[in-house]
């Protein structure tokens, strides 16, 4: 049996070789391969798959929800970051807690909100180990946001909206802020709200593959 600090070194070292994975699939900005080297992966996906935690694949998480795949959590940072800072960031569904933690890296202050309560628990704990300061996270519905903290300068949904990037998130962008939201059925992309004034303007981007944005919470 390894030694818990064996099992952190050889987790370094898969972290480090995901990585440069990314880098080698085109993600450029470092600060993003930098904040996904410093969040370790394996301690937000269940025991028996964390040996798979630095693969590039998307993993269950129960709850008919997975933890996202590195590239889409890079790619989606890297668009959001391009010739900015995220700010004050909203993130619509937190999940496990794995993309807060790495947002935790590269905005001054992370909203995760969640819509199912067992999930979020889960999120709060993986997030206790790690201490950051500057996330907070909230049971609620991901369709409306949360207005009580907006404005926010970036909004990142990790859940596929069926029918177009819902109008409480776009409200609740700042002037210049932008959001990335999946849209779609079957067929997904990805969807770059940005605000100018009182417009906003959309730009699809990458197809990708999304658990569906629910209403409600549970």
């Amino acid at each position: 049996m390894r030694s818990p600090t064996a099992v952190s070194a050889l987790a370094v070292r898969a972290r480090a070789r995901m990585v440069e994975r990314l880098r080698q699939h085109g993600i450029r900005d470092e600060k993003v391969l930098a904040a996904l080297n410093q969040v370790p992966r394996h301690l937000f996906v269940e025991e028996a798959l964390a040996s798979r935690a630095y693969e590039d694949t998307a993993l269950p998480l129960g709850f008919q929800q997975t933890i996202s795949q590195p590239f889409i959590v890079a790619r989606m940072c890297e668009i959001l970051r391009e010739g900015r800072e995220m700010g004050r960031t909203l993130e619509v569904g937190a999940g496990c807690g794995y993309q807060a933690a790495v947002l935790s890296h590269l905005c001054s202050d992370v909203y995760a909100v969640e819509r199912i309560r067992a999930l979020l628990d889960r999120a709060r704990e993986n997030l206790r180990q790690l201490r950051l300061p500057n996330v907070r996270l909230k049971h609620a519905d991901g369709m409306v946001g949360l207005p009580e903290a907006a404005p926010f300068d970036t909004i990142i949904a990790a859940a596929a909206a069926p029918e177009g990037v819902p109008q409480a998130l776009k409200a609740q962008l700042a002037p210049g802020g932008r959001a990335l939201v999946p849209v779609g059925g079957r067929q997904q992309a990805l969807i770059l709200v940005e605000r100018q004034g009182n417009s906003f303007r959309e730009t699809r981007l990458d197809a990708v593959r999304f658990v569906p944005l629910l209403a409600g919470t549970e």
